[in-house]
């Protein structure tokens, strides 16, 4: 699935998620999961699963980086600005069974400028998991979760 050493001769700043979209990714974290995911053995799906969610006077749509088959829905985060920050908490009202949790690159960035509050301390104020850089083996270990996989099950169908 992966070549040796990916996409070749991207060397441009314009150009620095290339490699991820040769591989049919948007990041290169999300590259970085995926292989660790196929080494581990884990048949993860890759977006999959769009959850439907609504924006006070406007419905969205998300669809989330990677479904595993314990029911947990992990998305990989670079930068976690504003309007990602209230998705996810729309989504925690919204679909209060779905297991979603966040993969960060650098889970101590702090969420603005001016700010003392890192993305990790947002997620334990909100309650959503996280991890940094890769997806924990205790995720990938976890017995499934019957109200996540149901909800997933729902949405693959309505996105059909």
């Amino acid at each position: 699935m992966y070549g040796p050493g990916g996409a070749a001769g991207v060397t441009h700043a314009k150009d620095r998620f290339a490699k991820a979209r040769a591989l049919g990714y948007r990041s290169g974290l999300e590259v970085k999961i995926a292989r660790e995911l196929e080494e581990a053995g884990v048949k993860a799906g890759y977006e999959t699963v769009t959850i439907r969610y609504v924006i006070p006077e406007r419905a969205s749509r998300y669809t989330v980086d990677f479904v595993l088959p314990n029911g947990i829905l992990a998305e990989t985060k670079g930068r976690f600005l504003t309007e990602d920050r209230k998705k996810h908490r729309l989504l925690r009202e919204q679909y209060p069974e779905l297991d979603v949790r966040l993969v960060f690159s650098n889970p101590d960035a702090l969420i603005g400028k001016r700010s003392k509050t890192t993305y990790a301390k947002w997620c334990d104020m909100i309650g959503i998991p996280y991890a940094a850089k890769s997806i924990p083996q205790e995720w990938l270990d976890e017995p499934p979760n019957k109200a996540s996989l149901a909800i997933i099950k729902r949405l693959t169908k309505e996105k059909a």
